[in-house]
């Protein structure tokens, strides 16, 4: 007798394109040999980035804190002969014993539910410094370590969706977490449209016009989700639409999410943060960041933090949504304490005269040099392609392409066959949602810069010849 389930349609109909049918149709053919270069997802260490020297030395001595004897041992014995032994820096050694001390019982132990309390002060530390002179400064009570930002970014959704007329504004394209994860509450997913030939800007009146359409369908509109800088179009917000944001949230009394995890990734751009501008505007908010992405690429580490500004009261209970947070970090017990410290190390830098400083500084603009190289490479490429446009500044590590395909043929197939050919793994531009009419796909910019000069005469060959059999 075979049984059967009848499962939660929420989660049995969600969607995340990332890891759709086009990786998945990679990996089977990585599996049969074929060389495959996975440009699908933002996983830059996978495709060869080097973590920042810094931050893994500080965590083995976490992992393995015996060492921090041993290394002041050494250190004393081989004096001035340090740095040709590779011996660990005192800043390093230092930085180890003070995240030690704080944590009281190493890495191993659960921290507080959410999150070690000097992680937070740390992080509240940053944002200030971040923000200059914004007038309301961040408060460690309402910071909230996660195992990467995905994780606050879906606390959030679950504790603002209560019924399915519960209705969250996202950016189209967008970030398929957040579909997938209003699919999975049982909400509405509400679509804006940023102006892709304007650069992927806002515009007020495309946020009203959604929010009027949401409001005529019955959809009680909780929130807005801005990503800046945008995945998948690395748009870069300027400061008068995050301003035009706060004031459409505030008019309207619905909460904003900020996903800013590649605040970092602006390659001689301005970020300006959402808490920044929100300045004395009643508007909840929440922001989101994580060790994932900029020039740390810590993917596997899952560290991150939501910082929640103005919570607002939770109707039928006598406390405010901040609890309710709460609550739901004690269920998962604490984030992964190694995640924790690297955000610690992500917000707290070496110290300009410290020892490890000027490699830390040389690793971190070497890298995003490097990305933004490697995305003028592949801009430069679409220039040879028939009918290929790309819109905007570089922001994030992705670049967002509008095909001009023949008729019959969609950017999935586009894809696939790209896939089949050259071994390039991309993502459809339907996956992440897009304007009618119009197609795309999304590509990490994260290959080597002699692996893309190999792969995209190979594109630009496929491309041409693809439009022109039509």
């Amino acid at each position: 007798m075979t049984w059967e389930l009848i499962g939660n349609r929420n989660v049995i109909e969600m969607e995340y394109a990332v890891r759709g049918p086009v990786p998945q149709r990679a990996a089977e053919l990585r599996k049969q040999g074929k060389k495959i270069i996975s440009c699908n997802i933002g996983n830059p260490q996978a495709l060869g980035q080097r973590p920042m020297t810094y931050c893994r030395q500080v965590m083995s001595l976490l992992e393995d804190p015996s060492r921090i004897a041993r290394e002041r041992e050494l250190k004393k014995a081989l004096a001035g002969r340090e740095r040709q032994l590779g011996l660990l820096s005192d800043a390093v050694i230092e930085t180890a014993e003070r995240i030690l001390a704080g944590l009281g019982s190493g890495v191993g132990a659960y921290s507080e539910s959410h999150g070690a309390v000097f992680i937070r002060e740390a992080v509240a530390r940053f944002i200030d410094r971040r923000d200059g002179a914004s007038g309301v400064r961040s408060d460690p009570e309402r910071i909230y370590l996660t195992d990467g930002a995905s994780e606050g970014a879906r606390h959030v959704l679950e504790v603002l969706i209560s019924k399915p007329s519960d209705g969250v504004m996202i950016p189209i394209p967008q970030y398929p977490l957040y579909s997938a994860s209003i699919r999975k509450c049982g909400g509405t997913q509400v679509n804006y449209y940023p102006d892709e030939d304007a650069g992927w800007t806002l515009s007020r009146a495309a946020l009203e016009e959604s929010l009027e359409q949401a409001k005529r369908q019955g959809t009680d509109v909780k929130a807005i989700v801005v990503i800046n800088p945008g995945n998948p179009t690395g748009a870069i917000l300027p400061e008068e639409s995050i301003r035009d944001v706060l004031d459409f949230a505030a008019l309207h009394r619905i909460a904003v999410i900020a996903d800013e995890v590649y605040q970092e990734n602006v390659y001689g751009g301005v970020f300006v943060s959402f808490a920044r501008v929100l300045g004395e505007r009643d508007v909840p908010l929440f922001s989101l960041h994580s060790a994932s992405k900029g020039f740390y690429g810590e993917c596997g580490h899952r560290g991150g933090y939501l910082e929640v500004r103005n919570p607002p009261r939770v109707k039928g209970a006598n406390t405010d949504l901040c609890a309710i947070l709460y609550k739901q970090a004690s269920v998962s017990l604490c984030p992964n304490v190694m995640g924790q410290t690297l955000t610690y190390l992500m917000v707290n830098p070496p110290q300009r005269g410290s020892e490890p400083y000027d490699l830390f500084v040389a690793e971190r603009e070497g890298i995003l040099a490097d990305l933004h190289a490697k995305a003028t490479m592949i801009r430069d490429a679409f220039r040879e392609m028939q009918g290929v446009k790309c819109f905007g500044k570089v922001g994030a590590m992705y670049l967002f392409p509008r095909l001009s395909l023949p008729p019959g043929t969609s950017d999935f197939d586009y894809c696939m066959a790209l896939l089949e050919k050259t071994g390039l793994c991309t993502v459809n531009g339907s996956g992440f949602g897009q304007k009618e009419g119009t197609q795309h796909l999304r590509i990490a910019f994260l290959p080597p810069k002699d692996l893309l000069a190999e792969v995209l005469p190979a594109w630009v060959a496929f491309h041409n010849d693809y439009v022109r059999r039509g």
